[in-house]
């Protein structure tokens, strides 16, 4: 029988203690030390498109990165004031594919991303366009919330 002597690191249990616990919550964020002592990553991350919202006058402006999309994989739906964006970024393997993957740190799998219209927006013309693995979707102002330049007279 052989001794093993290992030196005990409070401070590494309490880390390790507290990614179990942030685990339980949020798995993405649990972490293991590999045998160099760095941190690994013990759960596949979820892929959420990220994305820009401005505003002008006319309307509302979300500009979504989709990298390795296709246009047929996305979906863009508006019902009850609720703009939602849906879609799937596959992993392409072929089945007589050879290669040995060592590593994949890029997300795949479907997507969900929700937005709430504001009041003022005209949800009867939602244009969206893709183009180069983005994603850009205008939501014209209704009318009435446009501002209005009113002449004053003199008298």
């Amino acid at each position: 029988m052989k001794n093993a002597l290992s030196s005990w690191n409070p401070l590494r249990e309490l880390e390790d203690f507290q990614n179990r616990i942030l685990g339980a919550f949020n798995p993405a964020s649990t972490v293991r030390h590999g045998n160099n002592g760095r941190q690994q990553s013990l759960a596949m991350t979820e892929w959420v498109p990220l994305v820009d919202i401005t505003e002008t006058d006319e309307g509302y402006f979300i500009t979504a990165e989709l990298p390795q999309v296709n246009k047929e994989d996305v979906k863009v739906t508006v019902e009850n004031g609720m703009l939602t964006i849906t879609g799937e970024r596959k992993f392409e393997k072929d089945e007589g594919d050879r290669k040995k993957y060592h590593r994949v740190e890029r997300a795949y799998g479907c997507f969900a991303r929700s937005f709430s219209l504001p009041d003022d927006s005209d949800t009867s013309s939602v244009d969206a366009q893709f183009k180069d693995g983005m994603l850009d979707i205008r939501i014209a102002k209704s009318e009435a919330a446009r501002p209005k330049q009113i002449e004053v007279k003199v008298n």
